[in-house]
């Protein structure tokens, strides 16, 4: 073996479509997270200080490994800078860390968090004084600070601890007919089941409606059984087959709801044990709450979103506006006007009749809502919203990591300069590239390319008439993403 290995170089501190994640003990260390920490608090400061009249920061975690400890060293290099820390007593959702954050009129939060990524990462995530992720323009003022010294005070903060569940749980309670739902579990109308994937929303829709769920991996699991905790089919067997297996003896109603690691993102299995991502949820949860609640507002969707949205918001005269994709640009929008429901592919939606951040919670008792007071299953809601909007089309992403940046580098480059004219046999009539490369053929199937803002991972989106078109859009999308 000649000569010495390279030494090791961990990636740059760089803030994502959410915060900032990275590969524990290699990228995301204490010492690393101690000299951000401190620098986004006082960032948070600079910027809603004066709106506030606070000193206090929210510093709280998610289950994943070590988080709790990740959150102590935060907690304990924000208040060395001289900021007040209201440290969380347990695992909570990162929505109820945004809404404490507003709740108690804090600077705002920093919560350790990786979402929806593998078990080898963890992250930080930054939230506003308003309830919810901080613009990008924020972020940016974090990461050109790093690098300079973050001085110590003169008097530290002082540290203290509160439960972010109690308060957080009342609020929910408020948005939706809670006493409708309970009712009609307690009746056998509806069963409940829950797949928290060894998250932090573990417990909280019982907690919620103070009624019987069935919750699937409630534990705490750093390895996620060896997947990730995100809500797609192929981490949800067991799920989905409980779900299917309940809904074929029993006559009443049956949903599964489904939530990432840290309860920002949701998704939902029907009484027959399908699959249904927010692509789904989203029309569903349009209709209902501007037709049986009667609300109004703007529809917000990102460029990976279904083209049933813009119609679905169509049928009841909602205008509607795209965003790239990332919570961030919606929650930016949603303080700048009212925005009846903002919502991603991925599974994050968002309402004004909370706080400008995604909630699977909250979603997840609008769904039950939606059910209980339509009387239909979930699938049926849908299939007959299409009917009505007079658009049926399936949908499907996969992901494929990159075998390093070099790769990510020529793909851009060969998109840039020469993108393809055809897809899968289909001639391309429009390209866009607000967030990716977005390819609209002649009989208005889509294709979307673009790379994740946090992993080293090319995601391939397609909708289209029916999911064999999708899937063999998607098989020419990795045959030419590889070749």
């Amino acid at each position: 073996m000649n000569g010495s290995p390279a030494p090791f170089r961990a990636k740059p501190i760089a803030f994502g479509t959410d915060g900032w994640r990275g590969v524990i003990a290699a990228e995301f260390t204490f010492e690393r997270v101690s000299h951000v920490a401190p620098i986004a608090a006082q960032v948070l400061k600079d910027t809603y200080g004066k709106s506030t009249g606070s000193n206090t920061v929210i510093v709280g975690y998610d289950r994943r490994f070590m988080a709790e400890d990740f959150a102590r060293v935060t907690a304990d290099a924000v208040a060395a800078a001289g900021f007040d820390v209201l440290f969380s007593e347990s695992f909570a959702s990162t929505p109820a860390f945004s809404w404490a954050a507003k709740h108690r009129s804090a600077l705002g939060a920093i919560v350790m968090t990786a979402s929806h990524n593998p078990a080898s990462y963890l992250g930080l995530k930054v939230k506003g004084a308003f309830g919810g992720s901080v613009p990008p323009e924020i972020t940016q003022k974090i990461e050109d600070k790093l690098g300079k010294d973050t001085p110590l005070a003169a008097t530290p903060g002082k540290i203290e601890t509160f439960d972010p569940w109690p308060e957080f749980c009342a609020d929910l309670r408020t948005k939706a007919n809670i006493g409708a739902i309970q009712k009609a579990i307690a009746a056998g109308d509806l069963t409940v089941f829950v797949d928290v994937m060894h998250g932090s929303a573990s417990g909280g829709v019982g907690k919620i409606l103070e009624a019987t769920v069935n919750e699937l991996r409630s534990d705490s699991d750093p390895t996620f059984g060896g997947g990730a905790p995100e809500p797609l089919p192929k981490y949800l067997g067991d799920m989905l087959a409980k779900v299917k297996a309940h809904g074929e003896t029993s006559s009443g109603l049956t949903v599964g709801l489904v939530f990432d690691g840290d309860g920002d993102r949701i998704a939902a299995v029907d009484g027959k044990g399908n699959f249904l991502s927010s692509q789904i949820l989203i029309p569903i949860l349009l209709q209902h709450l501007a037709e049986r609640r009667g609300l109004s507002g703007e529809l917000v969707k990102t460029v990976s979103g279904s083209d049933l949205m813009p119609r679905v918001a169509a049928l009841y005269d909602l205008p509607v506006f795209e965003t790239p994709v990332g919570y961030k640009y919606i929650a930016d929008r949603m303080l700048g006007g009212d925005v009846l429901l903002g919502g991603e592919e991925s599974g994050g939606i968002g309402y004004n009749t909370h706080i400008p951040e995604r909630d699977a919670l909250l979603s997840a008792l609008y769904v039950l809502e939606a059910v209980v007071e339509s009387g239909k299953d979930l699938s049926e809601l849908y299939a007959a919203l299409q009917d009505r909007a007079k658009f049926h089309a399936s949908y499907d992403r996969i992901d494929l990591p990159l075998a390093s940046m070099d790769v990510r580098a020529k793909l851009l480059d060969r998109l840039a300069t020469e993108p393809p004219t055809e897809v899968a046999g289909k001639a391309v009539k429009e390209m866009t590239n607000p967030d990716g490369y977005k390819f609209r053929m002649a009989d208005d199937s889509w294709l979307l390319i673009r790379f994740s803002g946090t992993e080293p991972v090319l995601r391939l989106y397609c909708e289209a008439s029916d999911m064999t078109q999708v899937q063999a859009t998607l098989e020419w999308a990795r045959q030419w993403a590889e070749g």
